[in-house]
């Protein structure tokens, strides 16, 4: 009996040594195809995203994000009763932000122009990555939360670098961390990613919890509508000229006689 076991354990080792490890490119297909096939992918050309982004207690950001092909897209979020934009025309990101005091429309840095360029991508870094000048690495595997993963390194054209946590089972994105600069300094931001849904025959996430690593702080946002192929001029991503500055009212005539 006891040489039956040792035989079928020198078994499985043999044949687990002959079994031929997942290619990068073998975990990205399927990752696809979990998501709902390229086809099906492919057919969306633009998306819709209504959420609200919880902030802390009490402090909510509802807003929409927009996604449309050629790398367009456009966010809203609404803080105390004034709407901040940000968008990418393919080429330049810009934002207006009220709340800072700032009513018109100027360019972002070459730092945030990276995040809205990766926003701006309907598909996501994985799909045609080879195309889009990317580079992915299989760093093998890693707990999430209880969960193992498949750890992917994605070295951007732009220069960014995201670690990509698959789910072994699932194949869905279940965490992403991204190295970022602020104010100078490089950080690391990670965020948690669930609650997949069905719209249209694909699996789309709609939560999503972000923030520095090793940060308690973190920023929840929860997804309550996602439309796909709606309605989207050009027009809408590209940056508004200044506002007109209002002509100087004429002086009242006891001034001129001053």
């Amino acid at each position: 009996m006891l040489k039956k076991a040792f035989f079928a354990i020198a078994v499985i080792a043999v044949l687990a040594v002959g079994l031929p490890a997942q290619t990068v490119d073998e975990i990205i297909a399927k990752n696809i195809q979990a998501r709902g096939g390229a086809e099906k992918l492919k057919a969306v050309q633009s998306v819709k995203s209504t959420a609200t982004m919880t902030m802390g207690p009490g402090m909510e950001a509802p807003g929409f994000l927009i996604q449309k092909r050629q790398g367009l897209a456009r966010l809203e979020f609404t803080v105390q009763g004034l709407t901040a934009v940000q968008a990418y025309d393919g080429k330049n990101a810009w934002q207006i932000m009220p709340f800072m005091g700032k009513k018109d429309a100027e360019l972002m840095s070459s730092d945030e122009s990276k995040e809205m360029e990766e926003m701006a991508d309907i598909d996501g870094p994985l799909v045609d990555y080879k195309t889009k000048g990317h580079q992915i690495e299989l760093l093998g595997k890693e707990k999430v939360e209880g969960t193992d993963a498949y750890k992917l390194k994605a070295t951007l054209k732009n220069g960014d670098v995201l670690t990509i946590y698959l789910d072994s089972d699932s194949f869905l994105e279940i965490k992403e961390e991204v190295k970022r600069t602020v104010r100078g300094s490089e950080q690391v931001f990670e965020s948690a990613i669930g609650d997949y849904k069905e719209v249209n025959g694909l699996m789309v996430p709609f939560a999503m919890e972000s923030g520095a690593k090793g940060s308690s702080q973190k920023q929840k946002l929860t997804i309550t509508k996602v439309e796909m192929n709606v309605p989207a001029d050009d027009s809408i991503f590209k940056m508004p000229p200044p506002s007109p500055v209002p002509p100087m009212a004429p002086a009242k005539p006891e001034e001129q006689k001053k």
